[in-house]
């Protein structure tokens, strides 16, 4: 590693750390404002909850599984190999928000509880497991942002649209008061270098077996 790539590293890492703490000071104004508007409630549109439920990782999953086996067919390798990549991102941008999520014992905005970070136990009791006490970060926002991540980075006309999904996936999350913004910002960052670091390095460079030659 030379050592203009040493500190362009360290630069985005603390890029990336003032980002997470900058978006903490939008939990209190983003949240007020989405409860002023749906009258003191948290939003329970059909639509948003549609996108919540549809846009996690075991649809993701089966979508991109789906259009694997199209490009398969097709004889497509390029796009075998974008796919492949896209669902090992998303899957380990999951696991890696995740470690965090189970443990930190942060409250959902909608939680009854008093909100606040209780880590692991609270009362005696483990809190691992228990949704609403494991919103920091946001699952759903790291996998779908690590799966169109993935595509922004292979295929950007088509990544985009992706991350526009992405982006509705994160945004029903906040109107849901399932998570704080600074959950979804967190799983944003989380997720991008994730996805960058898995095309890079196995998709890019053909890494990913996708079973067939060029």
């Amino acid at each position: 590693m030379t050592r203009c790539t040493f500190f362009l590293i360290v630069a985005l890492v603390l890029l990336a750390g003032g980002l997470i703490g900058a978006s903490f000071l939008l939990d209190q104004p983003v949240e007020q404002g989405f409860l002023a508007a749906n009258g003191g409630h948290w939003c329970h549109s059909p639509l948003a909850t549609a996108v919540s439920r549809y846009g996690d990782w075991p649809e993701l999953m089966l979508l991109g599984g789906a259009g694997y086996l199209l490009a398969r067919r097709a004889r497509n390798v390029r796009w075998q190999r974008l796919l492949l990549s896209a669902m090992i991102a998303s899957t380990l941008a999951g696991m890696a928000v995740n470690a965090s999520r189970l443990t930190t014992g942060r409250t959902r905005p909608r939680a009854e509880a008093p909100q606040g970070w209780y880590g692991p136990q609270r009362n005696g009791r483990w809190l691992i497991g228990k949704a609403d006490f494991n919103s920091f970060p946001s699952g759903h926002t790291a996998t779908a942002v690590g799966f169109a991540g993935v595509l922004l980075f292979g295929a950007p006309a088509w990544g985009g649209i992706a991350v526009a999904i992405a982006g509705l996936i994160a945004y029903s999350r906040l109107l849901l008061g399932a998570h704080h913004p600074s959950d979804v910002v967190a799983a944003t960052i989380i997720a991008l270098a994730v996805a960058w670091v898995v095309w890079e390095f196995l998709g890019k460079r053909g890494r990913v077996d996708v079973g067939q030659r060029e």
